[in-house]
């Protein structure tokens, strides 16, 4: 099947869109299922649309291509999440001391918790100080923001997935 069938079949009912399966090579198919981790065969491009729902499929006549454009997420909203800034996420399901967050993260060493893993992940945004005004107060404790607590229900998410 070209693109120009291919589309036309998108076209007229849109099935490969919502879900009916149209297996384009079965002789591939049936072997690559026994030899590749595959699932959801024949469900690829609604995946693709429901992960990705800006994507764009074209078809180049003139340049005899089919083409899938996926843009690519603006980064600068996005933090870099290291190891360490994940693992501090994934420590805060309540609000923490930093005694009881270095503890949970079984960490002894105070210098190293506060430079490889508390300033990393306040800078990124994930983490923030319930009294930011008074960094070094007794009561001080350490919460996720909304944007952590965004990124850990997306992981959480990956991680389930990939336990099944």
């Amino acid at each position: 099947m070209n693109a120009t069938e291919f589309l036309s079949l998108l076209a007229r009912g849109e099935d490969s869109r919502h879900g009916t399966a149209n297996r384009r090579n079965p002789t591939l198919t049936e072997h690559a299922v026994h030899i590749l981790p595959y699932r959801g065969l024949g469900t690829g491009i609604p995946r693709v649309l429901h992960d990705w729902p800006d994507t764009r499929l074209m078809d180049d006549v003139a340049g005899n291509q089919f083409k899938v454009v996926m843009p690519r997420p603006h980064a600068h909203g996005a933090p870099e999440v290291t190891p360490e800034i994940a693992r501090v996420v994934q420590a805060l399901p309540v609000d923490l001391s930093r005694q009881e967050l270095q503890n949970s993260l079984r960490l002894k060493d105070v210098e190293h918790f506060r430079k490889s893993y508390l300033l990393p992940a306040l800078a990124s945004g994930l983490v923030e100080m319930t009294h930011p005004d008074k960094p070094f107060s007794s009561k001080q404790r350490y919460r996720l923001t909304p944007a952590g607590r965004q990124w850990l229900q997306v992981h959480s998410d990956d991680d389930q997935d990939n336990q099944r």
